[in-house]
């Protein structure tokens, strides 16, 4: 997915007028499948972020090594 189709679809699971919990949270799935942040809900959830800011950070998420 591109950055913007990312980005439209953190404003449809901020706004979830006239959709259901599953269809939520089949967005949510969709948007974890695409990037490799492991918490990207918590972007979006608790921290006060714009949809743009959410998907730079997700995309920017460099995983290390132990």
């Amino acid at each position: 997915m591109t950055r913007e189709e990312l980005i439209q679809l953190v404003k449809e699971i901020t706004s979830p007028k006239g959709k259901t919990e599953d269809e939520i949270n089949e967005l949510i799935d969709i948007l974890e499948k695409n990037v490799r942040h492991p918490a990207v809900t918590d972007l979006i959830y608790f921290e006060n972020l714009t949809a743009e800011e959410v998907i730079d950070k997700a995309l920017n998420y460099k995983p290390f090594q132990l």
